[in-house]
């Protein structure tokens, strides 16, 4: 799948930085087909933000693909969760919510949502979840109640951002709006 050239929130780097966000959004590899480790994921780097920013440009533009980037992948997925079929899971309930978040999101902007500026995304301290504690078969970092902070018409807002779980030391929304 080709992914969308992606500017940042603010002004997007250039040279070196500009080719290290692209890498960012469309890796050498699929990491998601190696195992699980415990690198502690970091809320920073060119890869996250590059991911982040995705995030921010989907929500918008009105274009959830966009926002897969920063999505947690299926590959992963199905190493991680114990439920019958992950991957129509991840595809039918997973995604679709994904999907429909970041159309809802994209509708609380408001009748100019190109005036808005992200600020931010708070990741708050993450913790360990063991194997079965989450219908997981290994275990992963997760967050709740991360912040994506943005401002519109001089005010500050924020939209919540459900839960981040890890793979391999970097974050991943699985939870945008909603569990569920």
């Amino acid at each position: 799948m080709a992914l969308p050239e992606l500017s940042a929130p603010g002004a997007m780097a250039s040279g070196s930085d500009a080719a290290t966000a692209a890498t960012a959004l469309t890796p050498a590899f699929d990491s998601a087909s190696l195992p699980q480790t415990r690198e502690v994921p970091r809320a920073d780097g060119p890869v996250f933000e590059a991911r982040r920013d995705a995030l921010w440009q989907a929500i918008v533009t009105d274009d959830a693909e966009r926002a897969m980037p920063f999505f947690f992948p299926l590959g992963a997925y199905q190493q991680v969760k114990d439920v019958a079929n992950p991957a129509a899971d991840w595809r039918h309930r997973l995604v679709s919510a994904y999907q429909h978040d970041v159309h809802a999101l994209h509708a609380r902007l408001g009748p100019a949502p190109g005036d808005a500026k992200f600020l931010g995304l708070d990741v708050g301290r993450g913790r360990w979840i063991e194997p079965g504690e989450e219908w997981n078969k290994i275990g992963y970092y997760r967050v709740f109640g991360t912040k994506l902070r943005y401002s519109l018409g001089g005010e500050e807002h924020t939209f919540d951002v459900k839960s981040l779980i890890s793979w391999r030391g970097e974050w991943f929304v699985v939870h945008l709006s909603a569990i569920g």
